[in-house]
C-alpha cells in the first residue's frame, strides 16, 4: 500500500476522480425512466405508429418518425391544406369512420412517401399525393366523388369503390369517362340512384345518357331604349339586324333611327329591303343604299288598305317574294303584297274585319301555309294554291278561340304550333297531317307575345305577359313538352327576337313599359 501511495502523482489522482465521476453519472442515469415520444391524449402512439380516436384536429404533437397514422371517428369535418406536412415520413394514412365534408386540394402536400390512403366519405376535393399505389374508398356510403380526384395519382394500380351508394348523376360523369381510359384495376361498382340507373354498373353507363349541360339566359347583356308607338308592337333599333356587312359582337352601330311597331327585312336580287308598318303616319318600304349607307324610302303602302298594322311576315313562294301585313283595325283587312320588278304591289286581301294580331308563314310538306291569328276568332289557316297563285282558306285552329300571337317550330319530324292568349291558357299544338291536337297548356294571363327559338341544340319558348314577368320554357325531348326553365324581368313585351352575334347568343325583348332588354345565353356544364 505504501508503495502504491508513493507512486501516485497529480495526473494519477485526476484520472481516478474522472473515473469515479463517470461511474456516478451511470448510476444516476440508470435510475431515470426512458423518455416516451410525444402523443396527444386522444391517440395511442409508438415510435412509428399513431392510432387516434375522437381527435378534434389532425394531431400536431406526434413523433416525426411516424409512418402510420389512423384517424377514427374524428370530431372535425375539414382537412385543411398542409394538414400532414409535419409527418414527412408517413406511408400509411387510414381515415376510417369519419364524416369529412371538405378535403383541401393540398391537404396531402409533402407526403412523398405515402403508399396507402384510405379516406372516408364525402370528400369534396382530391388529394395531391403522387406516390399512391393502392387506394380503397370502399364501404363509406359515398354518393359522389370529387372530379378528377385520381388524376394526380400517376401510379395508382388498384382502386376499390365497392359498398358505396353512388348517385350516378352529372357529378360522376367524369368517373365514367375516367374508368373507360384508366389502366387502374377497379372492382365493379354500381349505381344506387337515380332510379333509371339503379343497380347499373358504373363502368357500363353510356356517356350519352348524361344530360349535363344547362343554360342560363338570365343575365341582361345590355339595355336599349325602345322607340315607342301609341299602340301595337314596340321595336328597338337594336332589333335591326339588317345591315349587309357583319359587325363585331360588341360593336353595334346605329345607322338610322326608325319609329315603328312592325318591321320585316328581305333580300331581293341582292338588294336589301325593309318593310316598315306604322300605326300612325303611314307605312313604307325602305331600300338600303350602299353608297350612302342609309335606308331610303322606296314606296308607300296604301293607308286605306293597311290601317292599323300589327305584324309583318316576309317569305318566298316558288321564287317570288311576298309580304303580308296583319291589320288589327275594325275596317281593315290583312293584305298580301308581291314583289314585281321595281316595287311591291297589292296581290290579295285576306281575312277582312277580324282585328288580326299576328301572322306565321309555314312552309312544310311542300305546301306553303299562312296562319292568321285574331283577337275576335280562332286562327285561320290559309294554304297556297299554285294554280290560282293565291292563298285559300284551309281551315281553323278550333282549339283556340282567340290568339294574340302564333308561332311554329319543328322537333324531329313533328311540327308544332304555339299560340298565346290574353285570357286563358296559351296552347302548344301538334300538327297531325290534317288537324292540330293539343299537347300542352301554359298559364299566360295577359300574354301578347311568345317566341320559340333554338340555341345550339337547346329549344326554348319565351312567353311574355302584361301582368307578370316573362317565362322561359325549355323543350323536354323525352316528354315532348315544354318545362318551366327561368323567369326574366321583362314586363309587357311586344316581341322576342333571337339574334346570334359572333360568339354571343342574344335574346332581345322589347317592352311596352320600359327598356328593351338584351339577354345573353350562357351554357354551364354541370359535370365540371
Amino acid at each position: 500500500m505504501a508503495w502504491l501511495r508513493a507512486r501516485q502523482g497529480p495526473g494519477r489522482r485526476l484520472l481516478a476522480l474522472s473515473t469515479l465521476g463517470f461511474c456516478l453519472m451511470l448510476q444516476v442515469s440508470a435510475k431515470r425512466p426512458p423518455k416516451t415520444p410525444p402523443c396527444p391524449p386522444s391517440c395511442s402512439c409508438t415510435r412509428d405508429t399513431a392510432f387516434c380516436v375522437d381527435s378534434k384536429a389532425v394531431p400536431r404533437n406526434l413523433p416525426s418518425e411516424v409512418i402510420s397514422l389512423t384517424l377514427v371517428n374524428a370530431a372535425f369535418s375539414e382537412i385543411q391544406d398542409g394538414a400532414f406536412s409535419h409527418l414527412p415520413l408517413l406511408q400509411f394514412l387510414l381515415l376510417n369512420s369519419n364524416k369529412f365534408t371538405l378535403i383541401g386540394d393540398n391537404a396531402f402536400t409533402g407526403l412523398s412517401h405515402l403508399q396507402y390512403l384510405l379516406p372516408d366519405a364525402y370528400a369534396h376535393a382530391g388529394p395531391k399525393a403522387t406516390c399512391l399505389s393502392c387506394s380503397s374508398l370502399a364501404n363509406n356510403n359515398l354518393q359522389t366523388l370529387p372530379r378528377d380526384i385520381f388524376r394526380p395519382l400517376d401510379i395508382l394500380s388498384d382502386l376499390d369503390l365497392r359498398g358505396n351508394a353512388l348517385n350516378c348523376d352529372c357529378k360522376v360523369k367524369w368517373l365514367v369517362e375516367w374508368l373507360a381510359h384508366t389502366n387502374t384495376t377497379v372492382a365493379p361498382i354500381y349505381c344506387a340512384s337515380p332510379p333509371r340507373f339503379q343497380e347499373h354498373k358504373v363502368q357500363d353507363l353510356p356517356l350519352r345518357e348524361f344530360d349535363c349541360v344547362t343554360t342560363d339566359p338570365s343575365y341582361p347583356a345590355s339595355t336599349a331604349r325602345p322607340h315607342e308607338a301609341p299602340s301595337g308592337l314596340v321595336a328597338s333599333s337594336s332589333e335591326l339586324n339588317l345591315l349587309p356587312t357583319p359587325f363585331p359582337a360588341a360593336d353595334f352601330v346605329l345607322y338610322q333611327t326608325l319609329s315603328f311597331p312592325a318591321v320585316s327585312p328581305m333580300v331581293v336580287d341582292s338588294h336589301l329591303y325593309v318593310v316598315v308598318a306604322q300605326l300612325f303616319g303611314g307605312s313604307y318600304i325602305y331600300h338600303w343604299d350602299p353608297n350612302t349607307t342609309r335606308f331610303t324610302k322606296l314606296q308607300d303602302i296604301d293607308p286605306q288598305r293597311v290601317r292599323k298594322p300589327n305584324d309583318l311576315e316576309a317569305f318566298r313562294i316558288d321564287g317570288d317574294w311576298y309580304f303580308a301585313v296583319a291589320d288589327s283595325s275594325k275596317a281593315g283587312a290583312t293584305s298580301l303584297y308581291r314583289w314585281h320588278q321595281n316595287g311591291f304591289y297589292s296581290h290579295q286581301a285576306l281575312h277582312a274585319w277580324h282585328r288580326d294580331t299576328d301572322l306565321e308563314f309555314v312552309d312544310g310538306e311542300g305546301k306553303p301555309r299562312l296562319i292568321v291569328s285574331s283577337s275576335s276568332q280562332a286562327p285561320v289557316i290559309y294554304q297556297w294554291s299554285r294554280a290560282q297563285k293565291q292563298f285559300v282558306v284551309q281551315g281553323e285552329v278550333t282549339q283556340v278561340p282567340d290568339a294574340q300571337a302564333v308561332k311554329h317550330f319543328r322537333a324531329g319530324r313533328d311540327s308544332y304550333l304555339c299560340l298565346s292568349r290574353y285570357i286563358g291558357d296559351s296552347k302548344i299544338l301538334l300538327w297531325e297531317g290534317t288537324r292540330f291536337s293539343e299537347v300542352q297548356a301554359l298559364p299566360s294571363r295577359g300574354s301578347l307575345a311568345l317566341q320559340p327559338f333554338l340555341v345550339g341544340g337547346h329549344r326554348y319558348l319565351a312567353l311574355g305577359s302584361d301582368f307578370s314577368f316573362t317565362q322561359i320554357y325549355q323543350w323536354d325531348e323525352g316528354r315532348q313538352k315544354f318545362v318551366r326553365f327561368q323567369e326574366l324581368a321583362v314586363q309587357a313585351p311586344r316581341a322576342f327576337c333571337y339574334m346570334p352575334a359572333g360568339d354571343a347568343q342574344l335574346l332581345l325583348a322589347p317592352s311596352f313599359k320600359g327598356q328593351t332588354l338584351v339577354y345573353r345565353h350562357v351554357v354551364v356544364d354541370l359535370s365540371a
